[in-house]
C-alpha cells in the first residue's frame, strides 16, 4: 500500500470508528471485554512495604502498570538472564484483585543496562534489541492489555517536525529502531495493543506545541510504513502553572482517532511546585488542569484508559525530584499522603463512570 493509499484508508475509517472499530486496532483478545478504565503505576517495593497502597489500588483502580519492573535494568541484569520474578509478583497482585495490567516499557533511550553499552557492532545491538523485545512480549503473551513499545522518542526542544531523540538505539540502528521494536512486539504477541508514549505535549507553551508536532509527524511516518501501531500514549506529566492547550490537544486527539488509533493517558500527575497557596487552593488548580486535559481529548471519543503515575502523594516520584521551595510536599496525585481522596479523584471519576 502506498503512503497516499494508506492515508486515504485511514482517513476513510471514520465510519468504522463511529461504530467502535479501529483501522489500526490489534486483533480482539480475551481482554477485549475488560475495559482498562482507571489505574495507577506502582513499584513492587512500595506494594510490599505499605499494605495501604495495595488496598487503595484495589479499591479505586481497575488496572495497574509496573513503574520499574518491566524496564531493561530490572528485567536484564546481564545479557543471558531474564528476571521476570518482580514483574510477575505485580501481575499476581493484579490477578488477585481482578485488575488488568499493561506493560511499560520495551524500548527507551533511558535506563539501558551497562552490558548493552559494551556491544560495539550493529548486528550485536540489533540481536540484543530484538531478543529482548521478542522474549519479554512472548513471555507475557495473553497476560497484558497493552505495551508502551517505544517510550519518549522526541527531544524536549525539537528543531523541526522530523527531529528525533538521539539514543543508544539510534546511534547503532538509525531511525529503523522504532519500526523494528513494533514489528518485533507484534510478531511475539499479535493480540496485545501496541502504543508509543511521550510527555510534555499537553500544554500551550511553544516547546510543547513543537514537540506535539514532531510526535504527530513520527506517528504519521510509522503509519505510512505500515508499522503495527494501535495506540498513542499521552504521558500527561502536567505542570500546574501551565494551562492545557485544550484546542490544540483536542485537534490532535481527533486526528489520531481518525487514523484508527486509540488515545491513552498513561502517566498522569501534576507537579505543583510553582503554585502558591494552601493545599486546598493548590488541589483545586491541579484538578482543573486534569479536567481540562481529559475534556480536550474526550471531545472526539471517550478515554478508555487513564493511568496516574502513582496513586498516593506518599509514593510519587515528583516529591523526590521537584521539591517545593516552601518545603511543603508536592500534591500531584488523586490521593494525599494519608490516602485520602482529593478533587483530582473526583475528576477521574467523572471521566471513567461510563467506561
Amino acid at each position: 500500500m502506498t503512503k497516499l493509499d494508506r492515508r486515504e484508508f485511514l482517513l476513510g475509517s471514520a465510519a468504522m470508528l463511529a461504530a467502535g472499530a479501529s483501522a489500526s486496532a490489534a486483533p480482539a483478545s480475551k481482554f477485549a471485554q475488560r475495559r482498562p478504565g482507571f489505574g495507577a503505576a506502582a513499584t513492587l517495593w512500595d506494594l510490599q512495604a505499605d499494605p495501604r497502597l495495595g488496598e487503595a489500588i484495589s479499591t479505586y483502580c481497575t488496572q495497574i502498570v509496573p513503574v520499574l519492573e518491566l524496564k531493561w535494568p530490572m528485567l536484564r541484569p546481564d545479557a543471558h538472564t531474564f528476571a521476570f520474578e518482580r514483574a510477575d509478583a505485580i501481575l499476581d497482585f493484579a490477578r488477585q484483585n481482578d485488575l488488568t495490567m499493561r506493560g511499560h516499557a520495551l524500548a527507551w533511550y533511558h535506563d539501558i543496562p551497562d552490558w548493552t553499552k559494551q556491544i560495539k557492532d550493529t548486528k550485536g545491538v540489533e540481536r540484543a534489541f530484538v531478543d529482548h523485545i521478542g522474549t519479554v512480549v512472548s513471555y507475557y503473551r495473553d497476560k497484558l492489555t497493552s505495551w508502551d513499545v517505544v517510550n519518549e522518542p522526541i527531544p524536549d526542544n525539537p528543531r523541526n517536525v522530523k527531529d528525533r531523540r538521539d539514543t543508544f538505539w539510534t546511534q547503532h540502528l538509525g531511525d529503523r529502531w522504532i519500526p523494528l521494536a513494533f514489528r518485533t512486539a507484534a510478531a511475539a504477541d499479535p493480540f496485545v495493543k501496541l502504543a508509543i508514549n511521550e510527555y510534555d505535549i499537553e500544554s500551550a507553551k511553544d516547546s510543547f506545541i513543537a514537540k506535539r508536532a514532531a510526535y504527530r509527524n513520527l506517528i504519521m511516518d510509522l503509519l505510512d510504513q505500515g508499522v503495527p501501531l494501535h495506540a498513542v500514549g499521552l504521558q500527561s506529566h502536567l505542570h500546574a502553572e501551565l494551562e492545557i492547550d485544550t484546542h490544540g490537544l483536542a485537534e490532535f486527539a481527533t486526528e489520531l482517532r481518525s487514523w484508527g488509533l486509540e488515545v491513552l493517558v498513561t502517566e498522569l500527575d501534576v507537579d505543583d511546585q510553582k503554585l502558591t497557596g494552601n493545599p486546598a487552593e493548590r488541589d483545586a488548580i491541579v484538578a482543573k488542569r486534569v479536567d481540562d486535559l481529559l475534556s480536550a481529548i474526550s471531545t472526539s471519543g471517550p478515554v478508555r484508559s487513564i493511568l496516574t503515575w502513582g496513586l498516593s502523594d506518599r509514593y510519587s516520584w515528583i516529591n523526590g525530584t521537584f521539591a517545593r521551595k516552601d518545603k511543603q510536599p508536592n500534591r500531584p496525585l488523586p490521593l494525599d499522603g494519608e490516602f485520602k481522596p482529593k478533587p483530582f479523584l473526583d475528576v477521574i471519576s467523572k471521566f471513567t463512570k461510563d467506561v
